[in-house]
């Protein structure tokens, strides 16, 4: 773990106090339902397209029997700008219809009821307990993975390992909005490729890990 943990962890939290995120700005209002399809549509797809689809489905079916009714061929054409619609079309339909089946159309509150619906895996179910039902848990996305890594915070190599490592350093009180924090972090300073280390506000304490080029 970096020696410089808790003064990078400070500083993000300082920086980026309220997060401005598709699943975050969905906290003021929170449903659950909405929340889990949103998060199924944004597997590979970027945040602002996302929000997009996602709003252009809810104006036609929003609740777990009208995306069960609705055609897939018909689903298929919303939801298409998403990428990879033809999957993502047969998930929503078999997640909505296992959520009335099993579930009397209620989104579950436990991890492992999220688990047990085939779709629903550990960053999506993370991703709703903490945004739909204010559970603080780390959903660990693309940002959540790589960032930590980056800066020495774990070494880790799958997104279900940072997972683990991360709830063994963070606090509690911390895991309810990192999910947040990082995803901005990521977006905007430390993306991928050529991250902004001239703009980093924790970039002397930043071991620069698998860093190729900055800006």
């Amino acid at each position: 773990m970096n020696k410089h943990t808790n003064k990078i962890l400070r500083t993000l939290y300082k920086q980026y106090p309220s997060s401005t995120t598709t699943l975050n700005n969905m906290r003021s209002n929170p449903e659950a339902f909405k929340i889990l399809i949103s998060c199924l549509l944004s597997l590979r797809a970027r945040d602002e397209n996302t929000e997009k689809v996602s709003k252009a489905l809810f104006k036609v079916a929003k609740t777990p029997k009208t995306i069960s009714s609705l055609p897939i061929k018909k689903l298929e054409k919303i939801i298409f700008s998403s990428g990879h619609y033809k999957k993502k079309a047969r998930s929503l339909k078999h997640v909505s219809k296992e959520i009335l089946k099993r579930f009397k159309g209620k989104v579950p509150k436990t991890r492992e009821e999220l688990l047990s619906i085939k779709g629903i895996g550990p960053k999506t179910a993370n991703i709703v307990l903490a945004f739909a039902f204010g559970q603080c848990v780390i959903p660990v996305d693309t940002h959540c993975h790589r960032v930590p890594n980056r800066l020495g915070i774990v070494k880790t190599k799958t997104a279900e390992k940072t997972e683990i490592e991360l709830n063994k350093i963070i606090s509690d009180k911390e895991k309810c909005e990192f999910n947040s924090v990082f995803v901005q972090f990521g977006k905007e300073i430390c993306q991928p490729i050529s991250p902004w280390c001239s703009k980093c506000p924790v970039e002397k304490y930043c071991p620069k890990l698998n860093v190729i080029r900055s800006r």
